[in-house]
């Protein structure tokens, strides 16, 4: 065994991830008790793999950037999801949270984020292996069935890691570590009641195991969670209830798909609205260029309804006292509902058998009786929201199962780890109510019996019922296969110390088949899949990767790694990476690595079928309708303030992303209980696989005039808005940590803790070779990385008693400013978020424990945006938080 080295007792914190910096939460050390001395005598430790090194050590000695955080940590902090976990750690600049499901189709459900630079460079393991990417998507894992009951730590890689792990590992790794063994009975109940109303949640676990590993030379344990949270609605907060009509902050956004509909008069060649003139039927249509406009976003559901549930079981055998074999078994599953307007049907003012007419034969048309207005006799096309259908509502589920088989130990003087594991991740996407049969629609407007101005008849309400559209339009499955096998030892000794050698191979088959459902998808318009393919596709992946841990001198030590990856469909790569750790004095320590890395596109993002779908916002035809002014042969019913068609999918055309990153960083420790420190860090990627914005595309016709796809009588048919190479990007910044232990006190024992990054540059290309363009505090590219960001904590304990304080801030920036926004008002900056959450716990009962907390004590409300991009208007659901002050209690109870 190695022998150990002694540090002092802040730096020992930070180097084993102990202090969870990002909940400001501080811990023991790991290698002393608190209270130890540093004269006294060096305890027998046992050698770990820490997140980002394949070579076992002594977890003092690591010299990469990782943050630990405990399970008992974030429980404390009322956090019921992964993602919300992750949420307060700073360097994770996530903008896909459950919320962005709402009026998306095909999505991952909640992903990690760190650096800003995507999901799908943020590498997230279970008890270091992969996951399954969600089946949606496709590269991203699913945070939402991750089973947080069973973890016992969260390890965070704020580093790349390709040379190590390979593809992914770009932004760093976030590695979820579950209980390696489990014994006893224990139930956990909790509750979260917001003040406002909707975002109510509850959970749930057993957990429970039998036998004591070292003593009986077994285990079994497994836990099971359910965690639910009920949906919010628009109305239901002040911020989000104006919808699209928000002066406030100069927006001004309404579909033109309205109730009630407008029409183009074929014959007369002018676009009206019977209603228009007397102002529309409030509260959520109102008129503006002669037409009516429909206030969609104020129908919506802010916050979806959620349900997961996850049963994870381990068995570990101790082979003998060096050996160990284990199998473990995951499923998981998540529903995420959501609750969007009406659904949407527009007229091509073609008058052909794809038009949505009404004829002068029914009794709906204008001047027949019922519905008021003098129009030519001809026939009109309408553009019509179904709204006696009540809301679209639709369903994403998503599963995720994993089987592993493993052995680990020492055999001679190497340590070892192998293991066979099978992955697979479903997900689909299903109708629930409010999505109509577009041919039966065009069927009840030209039969007479739906009425496209005013309230439905009898006949037309159960006509609306007949032309319902449920279940699922579009499935997919993922299945990852993998082998994978490492061993290191310790080869001889240096003057200097022993140097470590590490060794190992993977090997990896991944599928992905993608299932249209026709029957559904091709007669519902607004599906999202409409004219979709199925698709499949599938490839193997072979690893060769090495490690050394070279001691040069007793205060410098480096870590180098190399690592191959054979790809059958994409091609090869070799990453290496170079890690450095200098301690000149037992108060000071400097650490610094370059790496370059790698993502393969996934098979979702060559593979997708291509399909289309509405665009999240109305905009106008740049050709037909130039700000918002009909041109010649323009129609305003059809082509100004629309949302238009647009074409998402996979491009098997995509080239691998590329990247090189660099850290430097140094530790300090002027008084045995206080450390801080500060890691600059800076990450160049090249080819960088996303999509447009679909914002951009609009904001820019002449630039993506090939985007633009348009039928023959010149109108738009759609935006291409599929996966392409963009370009480069550039960002770096700093990480700061801090972590001050107070002397005991009569009054209990406290601690501070500060978790911050900021962010010093962050550009980025839409095409290769083309103009970088600034994404740093600045909406931009469907999205704003914050400058600064940070996570304070104070804490408290004294007896079975135990309070946290927490800040969580980021910086504000400029806003979106888009088309939809008075042009007066497109200087709009959003302004910084605080909130601030309080914890108490309480352990003086018997195998209880209690637990009560506030979350967004001082309820404030997500600061003001104006952006359009997602469907939720008034805010940013990607970054704030719509539930507000939400109290939350907790009993855990052990049984034995």
């Amino acid at each position: 065994m190695i022998k150990e080295r002694r540090l002092p007792q802040a730096l020992r914190m930070v180097f084993s991830g102990s202090m969870a910096v990002g909940l400001g939460l501080l811990a023991s050390p790991v290698l002393a008790q608190e209270g130890d001395k540093e004269e006294e005598a060096p305890q027998q430790m046992q050698r770990v793999e820490i997140t980002g090194s394949s070579i076992k050590r002594l977890v003092a000695e690591g010299a990469l950037p990782v943050t630990i955080i405990k399970a008992d940590d974030f429980i404390k902090q009322g956090s019921t999801t992964a993602a919300e976990v992750l949420s307060n750690i700073s360097g994770n600049q996530t903008n896909y949270t459950t919320s962005a499901n709402v009026g998306a189709g095909r999505t991952v459900g909640a992903a990690a984020d760190l650096r800003g630079l995507g999901p799908d460079k943020t590498l997230v393991l279970l008890n270091g292996r992969r996951l399954a990417n969600s089946a949606f998507d496709g590269s991203a894992v699913n945070l939402n069935v991750i089973p947080i009951a069973a973890l016992e730590r969260v390890e965070i890689l704020r580093d790349g890691a390709s040379a190590i792990y390979g593809t992914d590992a770009i932004g760093g790794v976030i590695n979820f570590i579950t209980k390696r063994s489990y014994t006893g009975l224990n139930l956990s109940a909790e509750g979260i009641a917001p003040e406002q109303s909707g975002g109510a949640e509850k959970r749930f676990n057993l957990s429970g195991g039998i036998g004591d590993l070292d003593k009986d030379g077994y285990n079994f344990f497994g836990v099971i969670d359910y965690h639910s949270q009920n949906a919010v609605k628009a109305s239901d907060r002040r911020f989000s209830a104006p919808g699209g009509q928000n002066p406030g902050i100069g927006l001004n956004a309404g579909s033109g798909n309205s109730y009630p509909a407008n029409y183009y008069d074929i014959d007369a060649d002018r676009s009206g609205n019977p209603y228009a003139a007397s102002g529309c039927l409030p509260p959520y249509a109102f008129t503006q260029g002669g037409v009516c406009r429909y206030n969609t976003q104020a129908l919506i559901g802010i916050i979806p309804k959620t349900e997961e549930i996850a049963l994870i079981s381990k068995g570990t055998f101790k082979l003998d006292a060096d050996n160990t074999a284990s199998i473990e078994y995951l499923h998981s599953e998540s529903k995420v509902k959501t609750y969007v307007a009406p659904d949407v049907f527009s007229g091509d003012a073609s008058g052909s058998s794809t038009d949505y007419i009404i004829n002068p034969n029914s009794p709906y048309y204008p001047g027949n009786g019922i519905t008021p207005g003098s129009v030519s006799g001809g026939p009109l096309s309408l553009n019509w929201r179904s709204v006696d259908a009540g809301q679209r509502i639709s369903e994403s589920r998503n599963s995720t199962d994993r089987l592993l088989l493993s052995l680990d130990g020492t055999l001679g003087s190497w340590d070892y780890k192998t293991g066979l594991a099978y992955s697979m991740s479903k997900a689909s996407d299903n109708l629930v109510g409010g999505y109509l049969d577009s041919n039966k629609v065009r069927q009840g407007f030209l039969g007479g019996i739906l009425n496209p101005f005013g309230p439905q008849s009898e006949a037309g309400l159960a006509y609306l019922k007949d032309a319902q559209v449920r279940g699922a339009i579009l499935d997919a499955k993922t299945q990852v296969t993998s082998l994978d096998f490492t061993a290191s030892r310790e080869l001889f000794q240096l003057p200097a110390g022993p140097l470590g050698f590490a060794l190992g191979g993977e090997f990896r088959k991944e599928q992905a088949n993608f299932n249209v459902n026709h029957e559904r998808s091709d007669v519902v318009e607004s599906s999202g899949s409409a004219d979709s393919k199925s698709a499949s596709g599938s490839r193997n992946v072979k690893a060769l990767f090495t490690e050394l841990n070279v001691p040069i001198l007793k205060s410098l030590e480096a870590q180098m790694a190399l690592r191959y990856d054979g790809y059958s469909d994409v091609g090869n790569t070799i990453n290496p990476k170079l890690a450095l750790r200098f301690q000149p004095a037992k108060e000071i320590l400097f650490r610094s690595s370059y790496s370059t890395g790698f993502r393969a596109p996934s098979l979702y993002e060559l593979n997708d079928p291509n399909a289309n779908t509405y665009t999240a916002a109305p905009y106008n035809d740049p050709i037909l309708c130039p700000g918002g002014s009909v041109a010649a042969g323009g129609i305003a019913a059809r082509d100004c303030g629309q949302q238009f068609l647009k074409q998402q999918g996979g491009n098997k055309n995509l080239r691998p992303e590329k990247s090189n990153s660099f850290t430097l960083g140094m530790v300090i420790e002027p008084h045995p209980n206080i450390t801080a420190s500060v890691d600059y860090w800076n990450i160049r990627i090249k080819d960088q696989i996303s999509v447009i914005p679909e914002s951009d595309i609009f904001g820019d016709p002449v630039k993506y005039a090939a985007d633009f796809v348009r039928n023959p009588d010149g109108s738009l048919s759609h935006i291409n808005n599929t996966y392409v190479n963009l370009g480069n990007v550039h960002t770096s910044g700093f990480d700061l940590g801090f972590a001050w232990r107070l002397p005991k006190t009569a009054w209990g024992n406290f601690g501070l803790a500060l978790d911050g990054t900021y962010v010093s540059q962050y550009d980025y290309q839409t095409e290769a070779g083309g103009d970088y363009l600034n994404n740093l505090a600045v909406y931009s590219g469907g999205g704003v990385i914050f400058r600064w960001r940070h996570s304070a904590t104070l804490n408290w304990s004294r007896g079975p008693w135990s309070a946290a304080v927490q800040q969580v801030y980021s910086t504000g920036y400029r806003d979106q400013n888009g088309s939809q926004v008075a042009e007066a008002q497109r200087n709009h900056q959003v302004g910084s978020y605080t909130r601030y959450n309080v914890s108490g716990s309480y352990t003086g009962f018997k195998n209880l424990t209690l637990t009560a907390g506030i979350k967004n004590l001082l309820n404030t409300d997500p600061p003001a945006s104006n952006v359009t991009d997602n469907f939720q208007y008034g805010y940013d659901a990607r970054y704030a938080d719509a539930i507000g002050r939400a109290f939350f209690v907790r009993a855990n109870y052990k049984f034995f």
